[in-house]
């Protein structure tokens, strides 16, 4: 019988939680960049709308 083989398991197990780490974080950047694109439509012009002075 194949003895197990625990460091294999263990790596698995951390680059689930790595990888659900980032779509956690991947998710909050898009939520915050929404409810930024929310605020400031046109309200208030970017320094890239605005001519060089």
């Amino acid at each position: 019988m194949a003895k197990p083989n625990y460091a294999f398991e263990k790596r698995k197990r951390e680059l689930e939680q790595k990888r659900k780490k980032e779509e956690k974080l991947q998710k909050k950047m898009q939520n915050k960049q929404a409810k930024a694109g929310e605020g400031t439509d046109s309200a208030q012009p970017s320094e890239s709308d605005t001519p060089p002075a």
